[in-house]
């Protein structure tokens, strides 16, 4: 158990540095603030997933940093397209599109973002990893434990919580609108503007997702 929680720890610190970047980065390109991610908190798991690979795979190729390149950028993309096809699947909406980017493949990833990746892998198994090993190694074992244990805690509850929002939004549209099968522009655009004044959290969803499109959802039934 001791095992599993220090391996989370990991997950969660590279999930909040992960959220860090991402939200620098979109908010550059917005010239806005946005709270990126699809949790509610400060987190995005799909770079704690990554990170946790990329340094299981790569320790023993620290100094190759062609094959730390390579691979870096093959996982990362590699889980940003499995991670954008299961949640619009799942949900029926589309939380980002690089359509309209060089090189993109079904508008999940692109060359852009993967060579990102890539140098960020680079990055990451060569200095990022060792030094925050190092830093959860030297905290007390207790302290240690309770820690991970809250991070644990709050992860799940957020996830747990960001989904049944998710869910709740279209019950939500339907009962407002009564929606049936006859959509257009102007009722999609009606019930976004609902579900911006009644939803806290997807007026957060709509800032970090702005191409977002709740009613593909209800479209595919």
């Amino acid at each position: 158990m001791n095992t599993f929680l220090i391996l989370f720890f990991r997950f969660f610190i590279y999930s909040f540095i992960g959220w860090i970047i991402e939200t620098i980065y979109v908010s550059i390109k917005q010239q806005k603030v946005a709270n990126r991610g699809f949790l509610i908190g400060p987190y995005c798991p799909i770079y704690g997933l990554s990170a946790i690979l990329m340094t299981a795979l790569l320790n023993n190729y620290k100094k190759d940093i062609f094959i730390l390149f390579i691979v870096g950028l093959f996982i990362a993309s590699l889980l940003e397209y499995i991670t954008s096809l299961i949640l619009e699947k799942l949900f029926k909406v589309r939380w980002w599109d690089y359509s309209n980017h060089l090189l993109n493949i079904d508008g999940r990833v692109c060359l852009y973002n993967s060579l990102l990746f890539g140098i960020l892998c680079i990055f990451l198994v060569q200095f990022l990893d060792p030094a925050i090993t190092n830093f959860i190694n030297n905290i007390p074992d207790n302290i240690r434990f309770f820690t991970s244990s809250m991070f644990l805690i709050i992860f799940i509850a957020d996830t747990l919580l960001s989904y049944i929002t998710i869910f709740k939004l279209e019950r939500l549209a339907i009962i407002k609108y009564e929606l049936k099968m006859d959509y257009t522009e102007e009722i999609a655009k009606k019930v976004k503007s609902a579900l911006f004044t009644e939803s806290r959290t997807f007026r957060r969803l709509l800032r970090a997702f702005p191409n977002l499109n709740i009613l593909n959802k209800f479209k595919a039934k």
